[in-house]
């Protein structure tokens, strides 16, 4: 059963997030305005070595007050691909460098209340460039072995939805290899 949208009217926009009142009918004819949160879409790399670890960044967010493992990950700019995008953010936030990245998988958190869309991306290898750049990403940056990273997401040591769908696919990947 398909929603109609009527139309739609912005509440707040900033060059970040876009908070959005959106005019819906459902199915059952019930119509009514539903918040959506417009947002950039983003680019995830999961990056593997021939030792099978991955890249990793141990890092605070301050929204949840928390500290957890993530996949260096980055919002798309306007004139660069999602491909770009995963590459400069490996580079920024790690000081590494992909070799080449791959398409890893698609996905869409949240979207009964976001249209974000996250593009994760595997490389297989990579080459150290120097400290990363983006000095306010993470507190350690690691390669962290493929079979400790279950016990990880276990523990609720990787908790966002880029970093969780990136790991969990990788690790999906390695098992059919």
């Amino acid at each position: 059963m398909q929603w109609t949208t009527h139309g739609e009217r912005q509440i707040y926009t900033n060059k970040w997030v876009n908070l959005c009142l959106v005019d819906v009918e459902q199915p059952d004819g019930r119509r009514w305005e539903h918040h959506v949160v417009r947002l950039r879409h983003l680019a995830v790399a999961a990056v593997v070595n021939e030792r099978r670890e991955i890249l990793m960044m141990w890092r605070h967010r301050f929204i949840t007050d928390s500290w957890a493992w993530e996949l260096p990950m980055g919002l798309i700019e306007l004139d660069e691909t999602p491909e770009e995008a995963a590459v400069r953010e490996v580079e920024e936030e790690t000081g590494w460098r992909p070799d080449s990245v791959r398409p890893l998988v698609y996905a869409e958190p949240a979207n009964g209340i976001t249209d974000s869309q996250h593009y994760v991306f595997r490389a297989d290898s990579a080459t150290y460039i120097g400290p990363p750049t983006e000095k306010n990403e993470s507190d350690r940056i690691e390669w962290v072995p493929l079979d400790k990273v279950r016990g990880m997401v276990d523990r609720r040591e990787i908790v966002s939805s880029g970093s969780l769908v990136g790991v969990l696919y990788v690790l999906m990947d390695e098992a059919i290899r």
